[in-house]
């Protein structure tokens, strides 16, 4: 199945200790390319999104997007009481035994270990749902691309029709491209009747042979079409061979052009040019 590069998932999910919120998008890249913007506290996440995005796609330049913001009661610092009521028992016990002792302030006491409770949430756990919800944004991802890769190849199905009813229609035009043929071999040989030179006009009748046979650039096209077809059919990417086939595609249809001696196969010759470079633009998103 044809999967395309372009795609966009966003994830949110709300769990005790805060909200988590993840984004990815893909565009198309010649390779996979992955970057990363993760909060610090999750930055160690990143080795297995980058294993997990190998795992699962093979181009396109993927950007995920990690926001974690706390709860807020976990965020919220709480004085624990029975440590302070410890902390000034202790104090007392000092004063009493060193009569004049200064005492510290409240601000002091705050910053005693122990007396302010301002644990935050429990980021292993926030680390387990954050790679949840990675998987569930990723194969939302891979969905995203096969639906996407889908129209693509319904696109591309559509021009390699067109390019077979040009291929066709060249065909169609053969008698009348045999006949003009003719007709330029008269007037090249009306052209030399005074010398009459036996290697020259074999060596005309050789060029205008040549000149006007497209039989091998039409089934080369058709065998090309054959083959885009049943890429689009193939498992794993295919982007790369699409691509190389536009080229082979282009490739025919030129020589065809060059090969033309009547107006209509040269027309021919520019659709084709035109399918193949739209089929091209599209297989540029294929990954």
């Amino acid at each position: 199945m044809v999967h395309s590069m372009t795609a966009f998932s966003r994830q949110d999910r709300d769990t005790a200790a805060g909200t988590l919120q993840l984004e990815l998008r893909s565009v198309n890249q010649r390779y996979l390319e992955p970057h990363f913007r993760l909060p610090e506290a999750l930055r160690d996440l990143e080795p297995m999104f980058r294993e997990a995005l190998r795992a699962r796609l093979a181009r396109g330049k993927v950007e995920c997007t990690l926001r974690f913001e706390p709860a807020g009661d976990e965020a919220a610092p709480a004085v624990d009481r029975r440590r302070l009521a410890a902390l000034a028992t202790a104090l007392e016990e000092v004063r009493e035994s060193v009569p004049g002792t200064a005492m510290p302030d409240a601000l002091s006491l705050l910053g005693h270990p122990g007396v302010l409770d301002s644990r935050g949430p429990d980021m292993e756990a926030v680390k387990q749902e954050a790679l949840a919800l990675f998987q569930a944004a990723l194969d939302d991802l891979v969905a995203g691309r096969a639906r996407e890769g889908e129209k693509l190849a319904a696109l591309i199905r559509e021009r390699l029709n067109a390019v077979n009813a040009q291929v066709a229609e060249v065909r169609r035009l053969m008698p009348q491209i045999l006949e003009r043929q003719r007709a330029q071999l008269l007037e090249r040989l009306e052209a030399i009747r005074a010398e009459l030179d036996p290697q020259r006009l074999e060596a005309e009748l050789v060029l205008l042979a040549q000149k006007a046979d497209v039989d091998e650039e039409l089934d080369r096209l058709a065998t090309h079409v054959a083959e885009v077809e049943r890429q689009l059919g193939q498992p794993g990417p295919v982007g790369r061979r699409l691509d190389f086939l536009m080229q082979e595609l282009n490739r025919e249809a030129n020589t065809l052009s060059s090969k033309s001696v009547v107006a209509a196969t040269t027309r021919c010759a520019v659709e084709l040019k035109v399918l193949i470079e739209q089929m091209r633009e599209q297989i540029q998103n294929i990954e």
